[in-house]
């Protein structure tokens, strides 16, 4: 497919805020998907040296 402009190209023959859109809710979703499992590691090492903590500390 060719576009004669950049405005076309955005445009994609007056489909662009259905297309743009999907993008933008794929690119979303992948991003969560990468960062939900380290901010989840993050918390889980959290919360585990606080209980070592509370375990050394009686």
């Amino acid at each position: 497919m060719s576009f004669a402009s950049f405005g076309d190209f955005l445009a994609m023959g007056h489909h662009g805020l259905y297309v743009w859109t999907s993008y933008g809710i794929c690119l979303a979703v992948l991003a969560f998907n990468v960062a939900a499992p380290i901010l989840a590691r993050k918390r889980y090492l959290q919360q585990e040296a606080r209980r070592l903590r509370r375990e050394n500390s009686k």
